[in-house]
């Protein structure tokens, strides 16, 4: 029986078109990773705006009941304002712009904590419907907050861990997939602040 004379050049047709196949399908899948990592960080941005707007209600409220507390309120609205300025690309932040990000939300949270503490001094507007619907509000951003940082994350591992697990490195390096960084936890993160409604 006699070999085709082109079998050669068949195969090794099939295992370039085979290669050429897994280099795209790799390729689209790593686009595909750092555009779900760019989507979960918009997320997270999309739940601190949702928080940040919520803030100017709840002052006006707060400063209904409590207008010797102006440097608590300006300080919160400090703290929003500084935050809303700070903005990061996910496709090249460094971890020293997310720990700037992280710590201009940090100051928010910290600067509504105060907010929220001095309520205790004022039993009608703790019993004020506007201010009760406003708090439970900003709970519930707060549990997003928390729900998108940790998507973010998930997103950002899934994606690292591609990149970096062979063969998808080779891709990774000839097209310049680089490693996302993570939220993390603050300094001091570990103990959880007082508030107290």
């Amino acid at each position: 029986m006699k070999k085709p004379k082109n079998l050669g050049w068949l195969i090794a047709g099939a295992v370039v078109l085979i290669i050429l196949f897994w280099g795209v399908s790799g390729y689209n899948g790593l686009v595909g990773q750092d555009e779900a990592v760019d989507n979960k960080w918009a997320n997270v941005e999309t739940q601190y705006q949702r928080r940040s707007d919520l803030i100017p209600n709840l002052v006006s409220t707060v400063k209904g009941y409590a207008k010797h507390e102006s440097e608590t309120l300006e300080a919160v609205m400090a703290a929003r304002s500084q935050a809303t300025q700070v903005k990061i690309d996910p496709s090249n932040c460094t971890p020293q712009q997310l720990a700037q990000y992280q710590k201009a939300q940090g100051d928010v949270t910290t600067a509504l904590g105060k907010l929220l503490a001095i309520t205790e001094n004022y039993p009608d507007l703790k019993a004020n419907q506007n201010f009760l619907e406003l708090q439970s509000q900003l709970e519930g951003t707060e549990n997003r907050i928390n729900v998108a940082r940790k998507d973010f994350n998930d997103a950002a591992k899934e994606y690292n861990v591609a990149i970096r697990r062979f063969p998808k490195s080779i891709l990774a390096g000839m097209f310049g997939f680089e490693k996302k960084n993570y939220f993390e936890a603050e300094v001091g993160a570990e103990k959880a602040p007082k508030v107290e409604f």
